[in-house]
């Protein structure tokens, strides 16, 4: 089979094409064709430096973690799924190819039959992040002021959806060049942070989700309502410090939460939910670019921007060889 495959550290170049082996099932799990995955913010860090995956060399040559497409074989223990399934799901690594095989108890469910394979492998990482902070984390109520810093990528647009659903007030701060798909997501209000900082504008929110760790918790405290809660998505030493002291003491709190680090069956519940949302029309997928499996190094490229409009897209052909 086809896969991107790295096998040192460095730019978006060390991602190769090449062939290998084909994997097979083993007693419970399943082999997906995969025809969709993405290119989420964390995986050119984990291809340009050690950390995460190793630190003398990748310990998983092929990255990728979102996924869409069709259980071609099963284990022999399976019961979960059967082949012809349709599916999208999650795992740490390996999508970045043709085939891959996951655990049937591992982050799956059945596709959601409205969607395309490219717009159900856009929805994993982004709403299953936002979903626990908000619902978990924030507690999040209707008729509450939720601000989104962020708003316009992968966690952001999930997030302003979710919001919605459960009934808040929200507003979502983005570029200027992103004001109008933030406000078509469902957003109340829209700040561009060019222009203004929601900081200094003397309004107040019951909740501030922060989605790309970029305005730490002493910032934000001013712009919180009395017993409000300040969430991000990235552990920054200075405000995890106040995650801590928040937990004990202090009205106004600061929570961070690993969701990716959650056991796969609550992943997965989340998931079945998040699949009725969107065949509801609640929940839609954001797509800012597609790219074929061979330009994986020009959407790494494009995505290590930071400017990507929701999620990233790599459509995986099947018919074509190197």
């Amino acid at each position: 089979m086809r896969a991107i495959v790295y096998t040192k550290f460095g730019p978006p170049e060390v991602l190769h094409l090449q062939e290998v082996e084909k994997p097979t099932p083993k007693a419970n799990e399943v082999l997906v064709r995969i025809y969709a995955t993405t290119v989420v913010k964390e995986d050119p860090d984990m291809r340009a430096s050690p950390g995460f995956n190793g630190f003398l060399k990748p310990r998983n040559s092929i990255l990728g973690q979102e996924m869409a497409g069709v259980i071609e074989a099963v284990g022999s223990s399976v019961t979960r799924f059967r082949p012809g399934d349709q599916i999208f799901g999650i795992g740490a690594f390996g999508a970045y190819a043709e085939y891959k095989c996951m655990p049937e108890d591992g982050t799956l469910a059945m596709k959601p039959v409205n969607t395309s394979y490219e717009e159900a492998a856009s929805i994993p990482n982004g709403a299953l992040t936002a979903l626990p902070f908000l619902r978990d984390k924030g507690n999040i109520q209707g008729g509450q002021t939720v601000l989104i810093y962020g708003a316009s990528g992968s966690v952001g647009t999930a997030a302003i959806q979710l919001a919605k659903y459960y009934g808040a007030e929200v507003t979502g701060v983005c570029s200027t060049a992103n004001l109008e798909m933030v406000k078509s997501l469902g957003a109340d209000q829209v700040i561009d942070y060019t222009q203004e900082d929601f900081v200094e504008n003397g309004k107040t929110y019951d909740l501030i989700f922060d989605t790309v760790g970029k305005r730490p918790f002493s910032e934000c405290k001013g712009s919180l309502a009395e017993n409000g809660v300040y969430l991000i998505t990235v552990p920054m030493p200075g405000t995890m410090l106040q995650v801590l002291w928040t937990s004990i003491a202090g009205g106004k709190k600061a929570r961070f939460a690993a969701t990716g680090l959650r056991p796969a069956r609550k992943k997965t519940q989340d998931l079945l939910f998040l699949k009725g949302l969107i065949e509801a029309g609640k929940l839609k997928a954001v797509i800012d670019r597609r790219y074929p499996l061979e330009q994986m190094a020009e959407a790494h490229r494009y995505v290590e921007q930071g400017h990507k409009k929701g999620n990233v897209v790599i459509t995986v052909d099947h018919l074509t060889k190197i």
